[in-house]
């Protein structure tokens, strides 16, 4: 799966859209024909009709021209600016603001707040603004009898307008900041996936390498034999004895680049699919480490009492590379390892002497995308991608993860906890 682009991010589900747009028309059109024909409100019946007529003809436009899964953001800002003015509409034939179906004014604006993009969204907030304000002092009288005997205090009537712009300020600003963390969550874990098939991918191009290898490795012999046999019979001829020994020397290499291959993608294959022991486990990771590191990897398991060995599943070597990782780029000098078992649980607790989380940050771990507020930190603050990868890969595998910062160390902490029985299944 390719890493998501945020054109495709901030987008509208189209049957989810189209579905409540249907649900809209045929409100208003209940609503509509009742206080028509079952209260005898007094109304431009015929305008009212028309309207919602035209929006169920917008709708049927969207189905059939628009033939994507995800509507763009331009296109979710055609029709919602529909929805705007054609409920602006009805409302204005029949009151105005104080109709009780104003309220509905809010909805298009607070719909694109999750889903679309943030200047978007400040437009439709701005249209939707100016609709209330002349809704306020543009309108014909509410249906009769109504207006007869309706009459309102001019300080409740400015009142409506007021309650209806602070309700769309509020409802818009939590709709996005809901919308920024899902959409974030998302493309997290878009790159998760990617990270993830990419493994795969590399770990089946070894296999099909080690394949190779030793199905082009008999023919290869074969061709050096006879060259061999021919070297011999023509040794004589000059020109034919040179060829023959530069066809001899091109198979040789060809031989040598067949077993390096061959060599190393099993290496690859068999770190992938071999089992081994939770403290072997650590090993190989801090193995990778060391050849790009210059920090001090401290590996203690004098407390680690089992010796079961459990599945390498790439997730798992991620969630803990990250982990580890996040702890080399923060610490001074040392990383501490610590691997501690008894017949119930297995822990890992990862440390490391450098500043350790913030409180800003400790309050949000998890969340993708976090950057502390420390000013010392900024040259390192990261995104948080890291934890949230590491985080996130560990508990799909059942582990328990708790972050805090050590005690003893002064850095980070990180505490991966597994029971054995879930571990061993692994």
């Amino acid at each position: 799966m390719e890493f998501k682009q945020a054109s495709e991010i901030y987008s509208l589900n189209k049957s989810t859209y189209v579905n409540l747009r249907w649900i809209g028309i045929l409100g208003q059109l209940i609503t509509i024909n009742s206080v028509k024909f079952i209260f005898n409100f007094d109304f431009d019946f015929i305008s009212a009709n028309i309207i919602i007529f035209i929006g169920a003809i917008s709708n049927i436009f969207l189905i059939y021209n628009y033939k994507k899964i995800q509507l763009s953001n331009r296109s979710s800002l055609n029709f919602l600016l529909i929805d705007i003015v054609q409920l602006s509409s009805l409302l204005y034939l029949t009151g105005g603001i104080v109709n009780p179906f104003s309220v509905f004014l809010l909805i298009p604006s607070v719909f694109a707040s999750s889903h679309l993009k943030t200047n978007t969204n400040f437009f439709l907030i701005f249209v939707t603004l100016i609709s209330i304000i002349f809704l306020t002092f543009f309108s014909l009288d509410l249906p009769k009898p109504l207006s007869d005997h309706f009459h309102i205090s001019p300080y409740y009537y400015y009142a409506i307008p007021t309650g209806l712009i602070i309700a769309l300020l509020f409802l818009n600003y939590f709709a996005l900041i809901f919308g920024r963390e899902s959409n974030l969550r998302k493309e997290a874990l878009n790159k998760i996936q990617e990270l993830i098939s990419k493994e795969h991918e590399l770990v089946s191009l070894g296999t099909q390498a080690a394949a190779a290898a030793h199905s082009l490795g008999t023919p290869l012999s074969t061709i050096k034999i006879i060259s061999q046999d021919l070297l011999e019979q023509l040794n004589n001829n000059k020109v034919l004895k040179k060829d023959l020994e530069l066809l001899v020397s091109q198979v040789d290499r060809c031989n040598d680049i067949l077993k390096r291959l061959s060599i190393n993608s099993t290496l690859e294959d068999d770190f992938i699919g071999k089992d081994l022991s939770l403290k072997n486990y650590l090993k190989e990771i801090i193995n990778s480490f060391k050849e790009i590191s210059d920090k001090n990897f401290i590996l203690n398991i004098e407390q680690d009492t089992n010796s079961f060995d459990i599945k390498k599943s790439i997730e798992i070597i991620y969630g803990i590379r990250n982990f580890v990782g996040n702890a080399n780029k923060y610490a001074k000098k040392n990383i501490y390892i610590t691997i501690k078992s008894d017949s119930e649980n297995s822990e890992i607790i990862i440390e490391d002497d450098g500043p350790g989380f913030s409180k800003d940050i400790l309050t949000k771990i998890g969340e993708p995308y976090i950057k502390s507020l420390r000013e010392s930190d900024n040259k390192k603050s990261g995104l948080g991608l890291g934890i949230f990868i590491g985080k996130t890969l560990l508990e799909k595998n059942y582990a328990r993860i708790l972050v805090r910062n050590s005690e003893t160390r002064g850095g980070a902490e990180i505490n991966i906890e597994w029971a054995n029985k879930i571990l061993s299944k692994i």
